[in-house]
C-alpha cells in the first residue's frame, strides 16, 4: 500500500448486538463501496442471537476483523474497543442495522480533505423508509453511519459513565472543540428506522431505563439521562439500600414477586428489613416507569423465565405477590394460570377500564376470581369490584395502595412557607395539572393563589396548555424540574397546599356509575402527605369518590367549588396551622413500611386457605377414590 493509499485508509468500526438479520445487508454495503481501502472492525456485543454463524463466511476477507464480548458492555464500551483495534487514522461507522451507498466513504474523504481545519466529515442520510435529509436530521445528533472523521486521543462515554441516547454527550462534542465538522450535503447512507433501535429502547417514553436494562441485561444501577427525560442516577439513589444481607437474617417468607413494581420500587426493601426474602419474576416488556428486576438494591434474587416453573418447583416459596399496573396482567395471569400450587395474591394499582379497552379484561377478572387473595388500592375500588364478583371474594380481600413510597423519603426537613414571604397563597402540581384548566387557574390568581406545576417531562406533554395558562394568567403558573423522593418533604414543603385531580364527579353515589376518576388514589397523595401538605379538590359531596373519603376521614385537605371558596379557607391561618399538623401527624400512613406487617399477615392468611383447599381435595379425592 502506498503512502498516500495509507494516509486514505479508513477504520470502519462495527458494534453490534442480535442483528444477525440485518448484518449482511451492512456488510454488503461496505464490499461494494468504490473507495476500497479499508478495514472493518467487527465488535460482537454479548449478542445472543446467531450473529456469528451468520457472519461465519465474510471471516476469511482480509479487511474484516472479528473480537466477541462474553456479555454486553453498551455502545461505548464496544466502539472504545474497536478504536483500540483500529489501524487506520480515519474512522467511519457502520452500525450493524445501517448501510451504505456505494460513494458514501469517497465523498466522505473527499469533504474531509477540503481543509485542513476539518475533524469530521457527515453525510445527508436517507430515514424512517423513504425520507431524506441532507445533513443533521433536526431533532436529533449525527448518526454514527453518517459521520467520518480523525483518530484522536478521545474515547467514547461508557456505561459506566452514563447511559444516554445523545450522541453528541457520547462523543461529537469532544471533537468539536478540536476542529470544524464539514457536510457533504449528499445522501449516501441509510439510517434504518425499526424497533429496536438503541435511541428508541433509551427514550421515553417508548423506551427508558427499564426496557433498556432488560433488552441489554445490564444488572449493575446506572447513571441515565435521555434527551427527553431526567436525570438518574441509581448508584447514589439507592446507595441507602444497597446493603448487602447474609441469608441467615432471612427468616420470614420466601416472597415472590411477579409482573413489576411501577415508581417506587424501592419500597420492597421494607420486606427484607424484617427478614423476608424476595425473588423477582418480571414482565418481559415493561414500559418506562413499571421498574423490573435487575433492581439497583437490596438482594431480590431474578428468576429466569425461560425456566421460570422448575425454579419456583426448587425454591418452594411461600407466596407469589403479583403486582401492579394494567401493563402487567397478561405476565401475571400466565404464572397464575400454571397452577403452580403455591398462594398467589394479586395487587392492582390501576387500570380496570384500560384493561376493557386494550382487550385484557377476561385475564384481569382471571386473577380477581382464581387468586387466593385480592389487594385493591382503595375501599371504593374493593366495592365496585365486589359488585360483580362472587360474594365469598370479599373474604379474601385488602385495601392497600401498593405502590406506596419507602419511609425513607418521609424526611423531617421543612422549608419557610413562600405565602409567609409574599403575603400571597402559593399551591403545588406534583404532576399533571388534571382539571386545572387554563381558565381555572386565572380565577385562582384573581384570588392571588399561585399554581407551582412540577415535572419537566410533562411539561413536555402539557407544553400548548403552559403557553395558555401563562398568557392568560402572567406571573401565577410557575414552571419548576421534576424533584425525586429524597427532596419531596424539603421542596414541598413550602407551599400552602397540594392538589389532587381536580374533577367533577356524576356518579351520583351510584357505584355501578363511578369511573376511574372516581376509585383512583393519585400517587401525589403520599408525595403531599410526606411533605405535610394539606390537599384540595372539589366538594364532591353526594357522590363516591375515592380521595373524598380518605382525605375526609384522616381529616387530610380542603374541599371547594370554586376559586373564592378556597382562598377564604387558605387565608384561615389557625385552620391552616392545625390542618397541616394533622397531615404531618398522619403522614406515615402513606409509606409503604408501616402496612408491612399488616400485608405479611394477609398473606399468611391466603397461605392458610391454600393449605386448607389443598387439603379438601385431596379428602375429597380420596373419598371419591
Amino acid at each position: 500500500m502506498s503512502e498516500s493509499d495509507r494516509k486514505r485508509s479508513i477504520s470502519v468500526l462495527m458494534p453490534v448486538y442480535n442483528q444477525a438479520s440485518f448484518i449482511n445487508r451492512a456488510i454488503e454495503s461496505l464490499i461494494l463501496q468504490s473507495h476500497t481501502h479499508w478495514e472493518l472492525i467487527i465488535i460482537n456485543d454479548g449478542s445472543t442471537d446467531d450473529l456469528q454463524k451468520i457472519i461465519t463466511p465474510y471471516l476469511n476477507h482480509p479487511q474484516i476483523s472479528y473480537f466477541e464480548k462474553e456479555v454486553n458492555t453498551g455502545l461505548g464500551a464496544a466502539l472504545n474497543l474497536a478504536l483500540e483495534k483500529a489501524q487506520h487514522h480515519l474512522i467511519a461507522y457502520l452500525p450493524a442495522d445501517d448501510i451504505y451507498y456505494k460513494n458514501h466513504l469517497q465523498s466522505l474523504l473527499d469533504k474531509l480533505e477540503e481543509k485542513e481545519e476539518n475533524v469530521l466529515a457527515f453525510s445527508g442520510i436517507r430515514h424512517h423508509y423513504n425520507r431524506t435529509c441532507t445533513g443533521k436530521l433536526e431533532g436529533f445528533w449525527l448518526q454514527l453511519v453518517q459521520c467520518l472523521h480523525k483518530k484522536t486521543e478521545d474515547r467514547w462515554i461508557e456505561r459506566d459513565e452514563l447511559v444516554t441516547d445523545d450522541l453528541g454527550r457520547m462523543f461529537w462534542n469532544k471533537l468539536a472543540v478540536k476542529g470544524a465538522f464539514a457536510a457533504t450535503e449528499k445522501v449516501s447512507c441509510e439510517w434504518v428506522d425499526h424497533p429496536n433501535q438503541r435511541y428508541k429502547i433509551i427514550q421515553e417514553p417508548v423506551g427508558g431505563i427499564n426496557p433498556y436494562k432488560l433488552y441489554y441485561h445490564v444488572k449493575q444501577p446506572l447513571r441515565y439521562h435521555t434527551t427527553v427525560g431526567n436525570y438518574i442516577d441509581e448508584i447514589s439513589y439507592y446507595e441507602p439500600f444497597r446493603q448487602k444481607r447474609d441469608d441467615a437474617s432471612f427468616t420470614g417468607l420466601k416472597i415472590v414477586l411477579v409482573g413489576e413494581l411501577a415508581y417506587n420500587a424501592e419500597r420492597i426493601v421494607a420486606f427484607e428489613e424484617q427478614g423476608h426474602k424476595l425473588y423477582g419474576l418480571w414482565m418481559r416488556d415493561p414500559y418506562w416507569y413499571n421498574n423490573v428486576g435487575p433492581l439497583p438494591f437490596g438482594n431480590v434474587t431474578d428468576i429466569p423465565y425461560e425456566n421460570w416453573q422448575q425454579t419456583l418447583a426448587e425454591l418452594k416459596p411461600d407466596i407469589i405477590y403479583g403486582q401492579l399496573n394494567w401493563q402487567a396482567v397478561p405476565f401475571a395471569h400466565e404464572i397464575l394460570m400454571a397452577d403452580t400450587g403455591i398462594p398467589f395474591v394479586w395487587n392492582f394499582k390501576e387500570g380496570p377500564f384500560i384493561c376493557m379497552e386494550k382487550g385484557t379484561w377476561p385475564q384481569m377478572m382471571d386473577l380477581y376470581t382464581k387468586s387466593d387473595g385480592q389487594i385493591y388500592t382503595s375501599p371504593e375500588m374493593r366495592d365496585w369490584f365486589l359488585q360483580f364478583l362472587p360474594k365469598e371474594s370479599a373474604e379474601t380481600a385488602l385495601v392497600l395502595d401498593g405502590d406506596l413510597p419507602k419511609k425513607d423519603w418521609f424526611k423531617t426537613e421543612l422549608s419557610p412557607l413562600l405565602s409567609e414571604k409574599d403575603g400571597e397563597l402559593h399551591t403545588v402540581v406534583p404532576g399533571r395539572p388534571i382539571g386545572l384548566h387554563p381558565h381555572t387557574v386565572v380565577e385562582l390568581a384573581k384570588q392571588k393563589i399561585h399554581v407551582h406545576f412540577y415535572g419537566d417531562f410533562t411539561h413536555g406533554q402539557w407544553k400548548e396548555w403552559i403557553i395558555k395558562t401563562q398568557k392568560l394568567a402572567p406571573g401565577y403558573l410557575h414552571i419548576h424540574p421534576n424533584v425525586t423522593q429524597h427532596n419531596w418533604v424539603k421542596e414541598f414543603s413550602q407551599y400552602d397546599a397540594g392538589w389532587l385531580h381536580f374533577f367533577k364527579s356524576d356518579n351520583e353515589g351510584e357505584l355501578m356509575k363511578a369511573n376511574w376518576d372516581d376509585l383512583n388514589y393519585p400517587a401525589r397523595m403520599a408525595t403531599l402527605a410526606a411533605a405535610g401538605l394539606p390537599m384540595l379538590q372539589r366538594d364532591n359531596s353526594g357522590h363516591t369518590v375515592a380521595t373524598q373519603s380518605i382525605v375526609k376521614n384522616l381529616g387530610l385537605g380542603l374541599f371547594f367549588n370554586d376559586a373564592a371558596e378556597l382562598a377564604l379557607q387558605l387565608r384561615d391561618q389557625e385552620k391552616m396551622k392545625q390542618l397541616r399538623q394533622t397531615v404531618w401527624e398522619k403522614r406515615m400512613l402513606f409509606s409503604f413500611d408501616y402496612h408491612v406487617e399488616e400485608l405479611i399477615a394477609f398473606f399468611k392468611k391466603a397461605i392458610e386457605r391454600k393449605k386448607l383447599q389443598v387439603m379438601d381435595e385431596a379428602a375429597s379425592t380420596i373419598f371419591h377414590t
